[in-house]
C-alpha cells in the first residue's frame, strides 16, 4: 500500500485488510481520507480488547499470555496497547513476543511455556501469517491455549479466533471501485471498520487441551470445527 502512494498521488486507490491506515500515513482520517485512497481496515482497536476476553472464556486458568506482535508497524503497538489495558481486570500478566523471526518467535514461545498457566494471543500481521504454521505447532507442542485473528489458524489446529469477515472487505471494496467509476473521490469515502466479526472454535482441539468449552460460548459461535 505504501509502494502504490508513493508511486501516485492522483489515481485512486481502493484498500482492504489494512491495519492502521492512519497510523500508517495512508489517509489523514477515518472519516475524512483527505487523499486518492480509501477502503476498509481489519479491525476497530477495541476489537483487540476482546481477545484475553474470549481466551479466558475457554481457558479460565490461564494468567499468563504472550502476545505475539509485530513492534515495527503501528498495529503491533497499538494492539499490544489495549491488550495491557484489560489485561488487569481479567486477572491476566501480559507479555509481549516480537515476532522478528521463526528462530525468535521459537526462543520466545519455549522461554515462555516453561512456567504453567499460559496462553498465546496472536495479533494481526504479516508475520503472522508467515509464521502460521510455526506459531500453531508451537502451541499444540507446549499445550498453550491460543487465539487468533482469522479462522484459518483454526483451520490448521489453533483453538479459536476473533475476526473480521474476509469477504464483507472485498464486497465493500468492490462497492467503492464502483462509486468511484461513477465519479465518487476517494476523500469523500469514509474508510470504514467492519461491523461483523466471526467467532470459530476447535473443538479437537479444545478436547486436547483438556477444556470443557462454555455453552455461552459456543451459542455465540459462528462456526464450530469438530474434525
Amino acid at each position: 500500500m505504501g509502494a502504490l502512494l508513493q508511486a501516485t498521488r492522483t489515481v485512486p486507490i481502493v484498500f482492504s485488510q489494512v491495519a492502521d491506515p492512519v497510523g500508517s500515513d495512508f489517509v489523514k482520517t477515518m472519516a475524512r481520507p483527505g487523499g486518492n485512497a480509501t477502503g476498509f481496515v481489519q479491525f476497530d482497536y477495541s476489537l483487540s480488547g476482546k481477545w484475553p476476553e474470549r481466551l479466558k472464556q475457554i481457558a479460565p486458568n490461564v494468567t499468563r499470555e504472550a502476545v505475539l506482535r509485530d513492534a515495527n508497524i503501528p498495529a503491533g503497538i497499538g494492539q499490544f496497547a489495549i491488550i495491557q489495558a484489560v489485561a488487569p481486570s481479567l486477572g491476566l500478566e501480559v507479555s509481549a513476543v516480537n515476532e522478528l523471526d521463526a528462530d525468535n518467535i521459537g526462543r520466545e514461545v519455549t522461554d515462555f511455556a516453561v512456567s504453567p498457566n499460559g496462553g498465546l494471543i496472536v495479533t494481526t500481521s504479516a508475520l503472522s501469517i508467515t509464521h502460521l504454521e510455526l506459531i500453531v505447532a508451537l502451541a499444540v507442542k507446549y499445550k498453550l491455549p491460543a487465539i487468533y485473528y482469522r479462522r484459518y489458524f483454526v483451520d490448521r489446529g489453533g483453538l479459536i479466533s476473533y475476526g473480521y469477515d474476509i469477504l464483507q472487505q472485498f464486497r465493500g471494496a468492490a462497492d467503492y471501485v464502483n462509486r468511484i467509476l461513477k465519479g465518487t473521490k476517494p476523500a469523500d469515502l469514509p474508510v470504514q471498520a467492519p461491523n461483523k466479526y466471526d467467532l470459530v472454535i476447535n473443538l479437537k482441539t479444545a478436547k486436547a487441551l483438556g477444556l470443557t468449552v462454555p455453552l455461552e460460548l459456543l451459542a455465540r459461535a459462528d462456526e464450530v470445527i469438530d474434525s
